[in-house]
This record gives C-alpha cells, structure tokens and sequence, in this order.
C-alpha cells in the first residue's frame, strides 16, 4: 500500500484568501484565525492576499479569478450562511458549494471551502470562536495540506511518464529510410 499525505508546512506558499463581509461578526472572527494558522505554519505575510466580498454568493467568482491567475498556490474561501426564515439559505448554500468545487475543478488548483452554514447564528459563532473550533483556521490547515499532496501527486505523475516515441515517418519517407 502507497500512501501520500500532505504536511502542515506552509513555508513559501502564496495563498489567496476570499472573505465575505455579510454577517461581519462572524467573518472576520473566521479570516483573522485564518490567516493566524497560516503564518504559524510559516506562510509569510506578505504571501497571503485577501480579497473581501459584499456577500457568500459573490465567493465562487472572485475565487475562480484568484485560482486562475497563477499567483497562488492555494485560495480558501470564508463565509457564514445563517438559516433564516425563507428558502434564501437554500439557494445561496448550493450555489456557493457549486461555485467553490468548480473554481478548484477548472483551476486544478486547492479551492477550500471555508464557508458556514448554519441554522442559527450561536452556531455561526460557535464554529467562529478562537477558544473552540474555529473553521477558518481549519480551512487553512486543509489547504496547507492539500498543496502538499497535489505537489506529491504532481511530483510522482512527472516522474512516471515514460518518455515520449520517436515520431514515426509516413508514406514515401518511411519507404526511403528503410531502403
């Protein structure tokens, strides 16, 4: 049995932060314990960009732009969706599942997703909170992570390609190298 796991050294990774601004109180609480994992890890300051957003939905889009642009190593996205009293919660939810997962897909890239959703906002606080289980540090430990495994995966994929044939000749050409 082969098994790879990634490191939770983030010495020289640029990593991409997207953080929405809606439900603040929880937010912020989210990116600071973030990016605290992240310079712990040894990411340097200056190797971490975060981009805040109006709200959970506008997260996909700017997250695939990061993950595109080639800058990064890793983008984590931060968020709280809290249940309130209509399907909003719903359709926000998925969509910004679906956004994160395609943004990683299309970018071959770690796209954490470090999104709350929640039925009430002591959860939201509660999943935020420094003293317990901050999932925003969480994110940043899963993508410390996961480029570590990707860059295993990608080290081991290029060392097991065998090389490529000689092209081989058509035709009259063919026919002339044989005579």
């Amino acid at each position: 049995m082969k098994l790879r796991k990634g490191s939770q050294d983030a010495t020289g990774l640029t990593v991409g932060i997207v953080a929405s601004k809606f439900n603040k109180f929880v937010t912020s609480r989210l990116l600071t314990e973030c990016v605290k994992a992240l310079t712990k890890a040894g990411a340097s300051d200056e190797a971490i960009e975060v981009v805040r957003v109006p709200g959970a939905f506008e997260i996909p889009l700017v997250a695939r732009q990061l993950a595109r642009s080639g800058r990064f190593d890793a983008v984590i996205c931060l968020g709280a969706v809290i249940r309130g009293d209509t399907p909003h919660f719903e359709y926000i939810s998925t969509e910004v599942s679906r956004g994160i997962l395609q943004a990683s897909m299309e970018s071959n890239l770690p796209v954490i997703f470090g999104v709350l959703t929640t039925d009430t906002v002591a959860q939201a606080i509660e999943r935020a909170d420094p003293a317990k289980l901050n999932r925003g540090a969480d994110a940043a430990k899963t993508a410390i992570e996961m480029v570590n495994v990707m860059r295993q995966l990608k080290k081991e994929e290029s060392e097991d390609v065998p090389p490529a044939p000689a092209p081989r000749r058509a035709g009259r050409t063919a026919a002339r190298a044989k005579r």
